[in-house]
């Protein structure tokens, strides 16, 4: 490519990423180009495991959860949702991994939103999928015993 046309797409990311942070934050937003932990891991690395879609847009949340002796040792995610979702996912698993069950199973709402700087009010329900999705695993893992 040229470097003119380089330097375009590069000044164009550049005032999206901008706009972006204007509408949500940067946290939001660094999450969403720079996810962690995203990717299902290989069965062997899966304690427990919850898929769901939750209302309004429908959107897939998947928690894979490595567990050893109580203590969350991985968490993974993916979805199919929007940016504010990519960044839920992401901001769940960062703040779970390495805690006790108790800790995950605590988790709320208010506690991921304060982690993604609040997230924009129409935008709540991808805070509803990750909590209902957690909470999900965390049944799963108390039923294996």
């Amino acid at each position: 490519m040229s470097d003119k046309f380089e330097r375009f797409v590069e000044n164009l990311q550049k005032k999206i990423i901008k706009k972006e942070i204007k509408e949500h934050n940067e946290r939001i937003v660094d999450l969403c180009y720079n996810p962690q932990n995203w990717g299902k891991p290989q069965k062997k690395d899966i304690t427990v495991y919850e898929e769901m879609r939750g209302a309004p847009k429908n959107y897939l949340l998947g928690l894979y959860l490595k567990i050893k002796d109580g203590i969350i040792l991985k968490a993974n995610f993916i979805t199919d949702g929007c940016g504010v979702m990519i960044a839920t996912g992401s901001q769940t698993t960062i703040l779970i991994e390495g805690q006790p069950i108790e800790f995950a199973e605590k988790l709320t709402v208010e506690d991921i939103d304060k982690a993604l700087m609040r997230i924009p009010s129409e935008e709540v329900h991808c805070l509803d999928l990750a909590i209902k999705t957690l909470k999900k695993s965390i049944e799963k893992y108390k039923q294996l015993g």
